[in-house]
């Protein structure tokens, strides 16, 4: 895209990026091409960032701040600031001639914040982030603050008060800004109709249907009381009409009741209980006075609210009666299950009464309507803190989002950089929280970088991360999945870390130069190592197979035979051959080195040499790849959408990772220091004498007796 603007350009991370040095770069952020932003989407959640500016940015809430969004708060941001060099201080406070009051919005904004001075009791000329961070406190002491929210102060009328803190009381409330509880229009409106509907359904309570008067609620709930256990026992009884055969089997059997009866019964309620209510009968009737002790007390209440009123006198229950019983309670239950209001029925009859009858409705609804007068002048309280929080944050974020000036200055952090991980007598500066390991899993292995992966808790605050530390300096060799380490984020808060996976690739050309010598030294070792335990395991099991097979008569018959046997005389003409032999074999490979050394530097080509083509490679791959090493992977897997590379490169990786450094101390005095040997040192320098007078001979020309010539 074309633009007329004059964009400046810098180099980070050795990469060419667009320069935000003063506030025209950031009223113009809207022309530049989006192909030069460094990123052109991250996640909200994550990010070590004042979040409440993080919400401002994410205009459409949906979890991620976007190009469009960040170039719609920097043009907002900069037609409201006079100075628009003043947003690059990141200054928690904004004078309040700063304010641009030629476009209405910022003269509205002015407006607002001389308000809200006012409404704290501030006598000043300038904002600032405290003062409009608390809407609580600037709120406190207003009645009308645009929400459509009422409080029950806000009601000079005794009678409205009572009517709002019954409100709250019954159907709910809302938060006021002033931080109380109130009402809005809707509640008020519920609450009337919860009033209203709860009175006319207890007028609906008429005698007609209550068939024992005001005792009718008690003697419903006796009837509930045992309705279950008389419907069974009449269905036994109709079972028994049908077949009398089965009378045994469907009243309480010895063996049931034997079944617990040999234990103690104080505590087997439950058991009796499960029992049949009466001994079932062909002729449908209940014995009120012949009933399972367990229902005793339920069929005594309902004897006394019930049965005594409609059948005195009687000690039977027919089962026609009971139905009757049961039909009586119909009109009465249609009005229970009609009942309306219930949300208020705490509040008794009285004073559901008096509220309906003082009606004041009308009185809090307009109470409601003076309070969203004020809204515009309200939301703009809201939207002066909206100012001072991206006045303060805005340029900050820039850096961290256009440009990625804060990761590449070692004095700042920036907004993915979680904390510090202390490992193996190193700190490592660069970790990241992760958010997915199954997208890390896979975009990890891109960054060309070394990446350890930790698990971590907080014993003190019971909080948990997962993270990825970038190590760029150091060996690796002690390194392992398991081990533990120490995490400390960016408050300071301790975690006990623990590795669980590690991603392989270059910490440094040096370790690269080591790294195959140290191979070949380990699968040396491990094939001596596991040489050494198959010999000694078949040496055990020769002297074990030997122990016990041993024949101790044989033994003693082979070294009587060996004794008997003549001594062999030493052989002088074998030895002088042997040592003959050996003459020659010396001879021999002098011969060789002497050609071999033919010139004198030859073994020095062949050590350079044989270094070259031993850690060249290795060297020359680790080398390309420290060079390209690119944060971006590892950024996008946490949600990021990075639009450029982020190099992390040889030189600017070494001050990502800091390693121990100890001063040089005189060990004379551990009492358990190693003692060095100085045979070592005798023998370098005696080899150098060697070299030396083997050089000086050369030169000479005195080599001759050696078959070497110059």
């Amino acid at each position: 895209m074309e633009t007329k603007y004059p964009w400046r350009y810098c180099s980070l991370g050795g990469v060419t990026r667009v320069k935000l040095s003063t506030g025209e770069d950031i009223a113009h952020l809207g022309e530049l091409d989006q192909k030069l932003w460094t990123v052109l989407s991250c996640p909200v959640d994550g990010l070590i960032f004042d979040r409440k500016t993080l919400e401002i940015l994410d205009s459409d809430k949906d979890g991620r701040i976007r190009v469009g969004e960040v170039v719609a708060a920097a043009e907002w941001l900069t037609s409201v600031v006079k100075d628009k060099d003043l947003i690059l201080n990141g200054s928690d406070s904004l004078p309040l001639d700063s304010i641009n009051t030629e476009n209405p919005t910022g003269e509205r904004l002015a407006r607002s914040a001389r308000q809200i001075l006012s409404n704290l009791g501030l006598n000043k000329n300038e904002i600032s982030l405290a003062d409009t961070s608390d809407s609580v406190k600037i709120f406190e002491k207003t009645t009308a603050n645009g929400d459509g929210i009422i409080c029950a102060d806000a009601g000079q009328d005794p009678q409205v008060r009572q009517a709002i803190e019954a409100a709250v009381a019954t159907v709910g409330s809302k938060t006021d800004r002033s931080g109380a509880q109130g009402v809005d229009a809707a509640l008020v409106e519920q609450f009337y109709a919860e009033l209203a509907a709860h009175k006319a359904w207890k007028a609906a309570r008429t005698p007609e249907i209550l068939p024992y008067g005001e005792s009718t609620p008690a003697a419903l709930a006796a009837v509930e009381a045992i309705a279950s256990k008389v419907e069974d026992y009449f269905i036994r009884c109709r079972l028994i009409a049908f077949n009398g055969n089965c009378a045994a089997a469907l009243d309480s059997s010895a063996a049931t009741i034997e079944a617990f009866g040999s234990q103690d019964l104080n505590g087997k309620t439950a058991e009796i209980a499960s029992c049949p209510l009466a001994h079932p009968r062909a002729e449908l009737e209940l014995p009120l006075d012949a009933v399972n002790p367990a229902w005793e007390a339920a069929i005594a209440a309902f004897r006394t609210e019930v049965f005594d009123k409609s059948f005195p006198q009687k000690n039977v229950l027919t089962e026609e009666q009971w139905k009757s019983i049961v039909a009586s309670f119909g009109p009465y239950r249609s009005w229970l299950a009609a009942k309306a209001g219930s949300s208020v029925e705490s509040l008794g009859d009285a004073k559901i009464d008096e509220l309906l009858a003082a009606d004041k409705k009308a009185d809090i609804l307009a109470l409601i309507d003076a309070d969203l007068a004020v809204a515009q002048e309200a939301n703009s309280i809201d939207e002066v803190d909206k100012l001072m929080h991206l006045f303060r944050y805005f340029y900050e974020f820039l850096d961290n989002y256009v440009i990625f000036g804060a990761f590449y200055d070692k004095n700042r952090k920036s907004v993915f950089e979680a904390g510090k991980l202390y490992i193996d007598q190193r700190c490592l500066e660069l970790c990241i929280n992760v958010a997915d390991m199954g997208k890390h899993a896979d975009m990890a292995s891109l960054s060309g970088m070394y990446i350890i992966y930790c698990n971590c808790v907080s014993k003190k605050t019971g909080k948990t991360a997962t993270i990825a530390a970038v190590l760029t300096d150091g060996d690796v060799d002690n390194l392992r999945v398991g081990m533990n380490c120490v995490y400390y984020d960016r408050d300071g808060l301790d975690y006990d870390a623990v590795i669980t996976k590690l991603v392989d690739n270059p910490v440094s050309v040096r370790q690269a130069f080591w790294a195959p010598y140290r191979k070949l030294a380990r699968t040396i070792s491990d094939r001596i190592n596991k040489s050494a335990a198959e010999k000694d395991a078949k040496v055990t099991a020769a002297l074990t197979d030997k122990a016990n097979n041993f024949d101790v008569a044989k033994a003693k018959e082979e070294a009587a035979a060996a004794q008997a046997a003549p001594k062999q005389s030493f052989d002088i003409a074998k030895f002088a051959g042997i040592f003959a032999a050996l003459g020659m074999a010396v001879g021999f490979i002098g011969s060789a080195l002497a050609k071999l050394i033919h010139p004198w530097y030859t073994p020095f080509i062949v050590l350079v040499v044989l270094v070259v083509v031993i850690s060249g490679p290795s060297m020359f791959i680790a080398w390309t790849k420290l060079r390209k090493r690119n944060l971006g992977p590892v950024l996008n897997a946490n949600g990021w959408a990075i639009n450029s590379r982020v190099l992390v490169n040889i030189v600017f990786g070494s001050t990502l990772t800091t390693l121990a450094k100890y001063p040089k101390l005189a060990r004379t005095s551990d009492p358990y220091v190693k003692k060095k040997s100085p045979w070592p040192a005798v023998i370098f320098i005696f080899l150098l004498v060697l070299v030396a007078v083997g050089l000086v001979l050369y030169f000479t020309g005195n080599l001759g007796w050696l078959g070497i010539t110059k």
